[in-house]
């Protein structure tokens, strides 16, 4: 019986080894995520001044 418990305390100690380490990787994961949705917020920003610019041209053109 002894030998039953210390292997399913074995395996628990285990168990929570994994999901901390599974949970250290998930919070890198979300940073660099994180990270890449801010880089891709400003290339949006970017991009919509951009393309603001080139229809503010565009009607210049229109009216001449």
């Amino acid at each position: 019986m002894a030998d039953d418990l210390t292997e399913k305390l074995t395996q628990l100690e285990q168990a929570v080894r994994r999901a901390g380490e599974a949970l250290v990787r998930l919070r890198e994961e979300n940073a660099r995520l994180k990270q890449q949705l801010g880089q891709v917020a400003e290339e949006r920003r970017q991009t919509l001044a951009q393309i603001d610019a080139i229809l503010k041209d565009v009607a210049k053109l229109e009216l001449e």
